[in-house]
């Protein structure tokens, strides 16, 4: 084979694997030759990829329109909270709380807001070392500042003397301001008869 035909035949093949390897590249990639990164170099130029995904873009917030507004200028409303149910870490109870008293202080509304906690709830109402001793932990009472705040706000906390006996707690054991009922059932009829609707959470 002559020399000339030699080149032209490597030249060729290096043409043919060049189309091989960019078909062959994965998409949304750009093979960079040597003599283009050398271009690159020499002018000192950074060139962003135009196909490159931006995968921090917002989402957009999508129209609602309420269909049954409700404003109320009285609220008169009794939870009665037998067991924890979560939104994420958060008790659901402590946020729909929490949902109403936003409700109410956007209103203006008179309001009467009961919290009784008991059977397997009980616990939310107690101090951080009951708390540790009753749940065999060390972090004490994770609920008390969302208590705390709910209290400030207007929420009454109820513990249900029933459940309080079961487990041996005292009035010295509850957190600040929570009130002792005689057992959630008594209390929660007497809510009723007195005009409170009742939420079961």
């Amino acid at each position: 084979m002559k020399r000339r035909d030699f080149i032209k035949d490597a030249a060729v093949s290096a043409l043919a694997a060049g189309v091989v390897s960019q078909t062959l590249q994965p998409k949304g990639f750009a093979m960079q030759t040597s003599s283009t990164s050398s271009a690159l170099k020499r002018s000192g130029t950074d060139v962003k990829p135009t196909n490159e995904r931006n995968f921090d873009m917002p989402a957009l917030e999508k129209p609602l329109h309420i269909d049954i507004p409700v404003k109320l200028a009285e609220v008169k409303v009794a939870f009665s909270v037998p067991a924890l149910a979560f939104e994420g870490d958060l008790p659901a109870s402590i946020f729909h709380l929490q949902l109403i008293g936003n409700d109410i202080a956007d209103w203006n509304a008179k309001a009467q807001v009961i919290a009784v906690f008991h059977t397997n709830a009980g616990h939310v109402t107690l101090n951080d070392k009951v708390y540790n001793t009753e749940r065999n932990v060390a972090t004490g009472n994770p609920y008390k500042d969302l208590v705390s705040d709910l209290m400030k706000r207007g929420v009454h906390f109820e513990l249900c003397g029933a459940t309080a006996k079961v487990h041996n707690w005292g009035n010295e054991d509850v957190l600040p301001g929570i009130k002792i009922n005689t057992d959630a059932m008594a209390r929660m009829t007497q809510l009723v008869q007195e005009g409170f609707v009742k939420i079961s959470e």
